[in-house]
């Protein structure tokens, strides 16, 4: 049972982190579905509803990239401000141009999956859209933003590493009492 909370104890912080991020996400796909239903269906509720042609209908991938760029400021500022709050500062400009250009790419990957949907299966409907684009594209796009963004753009706390790295245990028992500072005595 020991070996189970020590492993949970080592990942512990990076559970922590993926379940922030993914409600992070999906206040994203919150903001990006209806703006993209929306510009192609005239419809933000299309997968439930009936459906036109929204002032985009003809050029899905570019209301794709409205709907993620509207979106993208809304989970910038809540990863900066939520999930990865504990982590190094490195300046609102480097942060927030690092994390447009990552997002890009995990837009140009979601609209890489709409296009091949759209253009080479020519699957022309809501259903098709949705989920080549917000389920597939969304869900390898999100993969890559995860590990990008804690690589790049909210990267660890350089002091508090190197700090972890240069403490080493003491030798002998004489240097544990040495630095017990507790109330009651170390008994061996």
């Amino acid at each position: 049972m020991k070996i189970f909370s020590t492993l949970y104890r080592q990942v512990e912080h990076l559970v922590h982190e993926v379940a922030k991020f993914g409600l992070v996400g999906l206040l994203g796909m919150v903001v990006d579905l209806p703006i993209y239903n929306w510009l192609v269906f005239d419809n933000p509720l299309v997968v439930f509803g009936t459906h036109g042609d929204g002032m985009l209908h003809d050029r899905p991938v570019t209301a794709k990239f409205i709907s993620v760029t509207v979106a993208t400021v809304a989970t910038y500022l809540g990863n900066r401000h939520w999930t990865w709050r504990h982590r190094e500062r490195t300046g609102l400009h480097r942060e927030y141009v690092l994390f447009f250009v990552l997002n890009g790419i995990g837009l140009l990957i979601s609209a890489g999956c709409l296009g091949f949907s759209r253009y080479v299966l020519d699957l022309h409907n809501a259903l098709a859209d949705n989920i080549s684009a917000n389920v597939i594209g969304l869900g390898l796009g999100t993969l890559f933003r995860f590990w990008s963004y804690r690589k790049w753009v909210f990267r660890e706390e350089i002091e508090l590493d190197e700090a972890e790295h240069k403490a080493k245990a003491p030798d002998s028992p004489a240097a544990l009492d040495a630095e017990n500072t507790g109330d009651l005595p170390v008994v061996r």
